[in-house]
């Protein structure tokens, strides 16, 4: 555990001083603000308690309450159960520092073990102190760390407000996520950068308020729940062990030339923390490139059988879907001259089909500008859940693919079930988009 004493004064005030400043690339970071959970039960100085069920903007099926929230050890435990509070199937608990404290910039961290399971959404995410309960994306919402169901997957998003709702996220393979991990943003004026035990995975350009991001330079507090069910991870199933426990070792904040900041802001139901985006978003140092799925033919293409094509879609209400089967389903993006850096790729499928699981398979292929002349880039294959109502995303994740020069050539993706009922597949949309992300 990250919390012994020691008995030798020299060791200690190395590990304190330690402890308090961290050296980094920016600066030199100090210690503002901790929760250790050395105590017996939940610190109500630094953390106030959300209560309730009614699906929290997401169609979650837990009721929050205190009492799914222990501290023991030097650790706190957040507990989601089946069992039926409020006229919701399970309980949990979700934590703030609303109207305690408040950051503009700095180091946020936490020591986390997460619980696996379908339908199991543990979250350690921050809003804008300005947040009144209807002012979601406009107060600005960074996530430091969420996981879904049983993936090695873990998730850093921000989103806000530029002309209607904004997003933009990175994710990344961790092995074991219910061993502890450290999970870290370093925020100042000019980015936000995402860790796992210290490796950076994913970066954020807020510089200037870039692509209207100057929520992103005002005060955040910080959120810990532990949700059940919802329309990104869907509902539990019968492989779902309950209690599911999300375990918290500390939260530390660091600040360099800053101070901690305790800025009241009124209460409310949390915004819908989705992962679509129908609107520009910021820049990485890196690059980075999210192509929309739309149902726009490009011409002279092969096969003639092209379904989909690439744009941001301003749709709401109704979602036009295409249904996924054996026969292929193609997109094409249009005719690029440019250089794709090397990198993770991914594909994230929207689908919305309640029943049982249909294995999809996804290839991605570099192609000419008449759509002939495929280069295979990657291909992967997975189970995409159904079981609930509501829309459902499926990320198919390609590590390590080396860097891509487009020569007046397009990018070809290729949507086949390979086994399983038919998926429907959601497109152009504005909260539900199906997309791929590279570098």
């Amino acid at each position: 555990m990250m919390k012994r004493r020691y008995v030798f004064l020299v060791l200690a005030f190395v590990l304190i001083m330690g402890m308090f400043t961290i050296p980094t690339a920016h600066g030199a970071y100090t210690l503002v603000w901790s929760d250790e959970f050395d105590g017996s039960a939940v610190n109500t100085s630094n953390w106030v308690f959300d209560t309730g069920g009614g699906g929290w903007g997401n169609n979650e099926l837990q009721y929050y309450q205190a009492a799914n929230a222990a501290v023991s050890g030097g650790i706190l435990t957040i507990t989601a159960k089946r069992e039926s509070v409020g006229g919701m199937s399970y309980t949990s608990a979700r934590l703030k520092t609303l109207g305690k404290r408040s950051w503009t910039y700095g180091r946020i961290e936490a020591r986390l073990a997460v619980p696996m399971g379908q339908g199991i959404w543990p979250a350690f995410w921050m809003l804008g102190t300005n947040f009144n309960g209807s002012n979601w994306p406009g107060c600005g919402e960074i996530d430091i760390m969420e996981h879904i169901n049983s993936e090695n997957t873990v998730y850093g998003t921000i989103h806000w407000d530029y002309n209607g709702y904004a997003t933009y996220g990175g994710s990344t393979t961790v092995s074991s996520p219910t061993s502890y991990h450290t999970y870290t943003i370093e925020w100042t004026s000019s980015y936000i950068k995402w860790f796992v035990d210290g490796v950076q995975y994913h970066e954020a350009n807020i510089a200037n308020s870039i692509n209207g991001t100057e929520e992103f330079h005002k005060p955040f507090f910080i959120l810990l729940n532990l949700a059940v069910g919802g329309n990104w991870p869907g509902a539990p199933n019968s492989s779902t062990v309950f209690p599911a426990q999300y375990k918290v070792d500390y939260v530390r904040v660091y600040q360099d030339g800053g101070s901690a900041t305790a800025t009241p802001t009124p209460a409310g139901a949390t915004p819908t923390p989705t992962r679509a985006a129908s609107t520009p978003t910021p820049t990485p140092s890196s690059g980075s490139n999210t192509w929309y799925l739309y149902n726009t033919a490009v011409s002279g293409v092969t096969p003639s059988g092209q379904i989909l094509q690439t744009t941001k879609s301003g749709t709401t209400g109704w979602q036009p879907t295409v249904t996924l089967n054996t026969t292929a389903k193609y997109w094409y993006s249009t005719a690029q001259t440019k250089t794709i850096p090397a990198g993770t790729w991914s594909f994230v499928l929207w689908s919305n089909n309640p029943g049982s699981s249909s294995q999809i398979k996804v290839d991605i292929h570099k192609v000419n500008s008449s759509g002939g002349g495929a280069t295979l880039i990657a291909s992967q294959t997975r189970e995409c859940g159904t079981s609930g109502s509501g829309n459902h995303a499926t990320t198919f994740t390609f590590s390590g693919i080396a860097a891509q020069s487009l020569s007046n050539q397009r990018l070809r993706v290729t949507i086949t079930r390979t086994s399983g009922r038919d998926l429907t597949m959601a497109y152009n949309t504005n909260d539900f988009p199906t997309r791929l992300i590279t570098p």
